[in-house]
């Protein structure tokens, strides 16, 4: 039998989170929820975030920060081993380091970028792209607007490989809308 993760499951893990108060802990700092899609495969995505206590080249109003990004995903690969209509779902657990350029107030629009470590549930084969190793890179650009009301939204850009320590080793790339609330 297949595991399924579904929106519904995905709901219900963020409202015990709430619920439980175990999203206000004091290291843990924002939870978002992205939506990706790419390469004949869909990416769903919640993570947590804790914000670094450093400004960087700081000068008029903005500087370049940054957090720790842990996340948890499935990918649902829609032609799997390049059967048309042959799906298959795996899970990615990764932890990542994101640089942020953003203002020093932490609102408003900002840029960033981030390389993190990936540890994928199992080998991804579809659409006749391959990777051969459970870990992987992710590294990814993106853009957002943090609001007044601590809601953020964004889009980035995501490519997962293996830098080429292993072949096959096409890669897989994402674009990927996020909505995140800052605690």
């Amino acid at each position: 039998m297949k595991p399924t993760f579904s929106l519904a499951s995905l709901a219900t893990l963020v409202s015990l989170c709430f619920a439980t108060n175990a999203c206000a802990a004091p290291s843990i700092d924002g939870l978002s929820l992205e939506y990706g899609t790419g390469d004949k495969t869909n990416l769903l995505r919640v993570a947590v975030q804790s914000n670094w206590d450093a400004k960087w080249f700081a000068r008029n109003g903005k500087h370049l920060g940054g957090y720790w990004d842990v996340s948890f995903a499935t990918w649902r690969m829609n032609k799997f081993k390049g059967v048309q209509g042959r799906t298959e779902t795996l899970t990615d657990i990764g932890f990542t380091p994101v640089f942020r350029w953003q203002n020093d107030n932490l609102r408003g629009l900002y840029f960033e970028g981030g390389i993190g470590f990936h540890r994928l549930s199992k080998l991804y084969d579809n659409d006749g792209a391959r990777l051969s190793t459970l870990f992987q890179f992710g590294d990814h650009i993106g853009v957002g607007y943090v609001f007044e009301n601590n809601w953020e939204i964004g889009a980035k850009i995501q490519h997962f490989s293996n830098g080429g320590y292993r072949k096959p080793n096409h890669g897989v790339n994402f674009l990927e809308l996020k909505a995140a609330y800052k605690f």
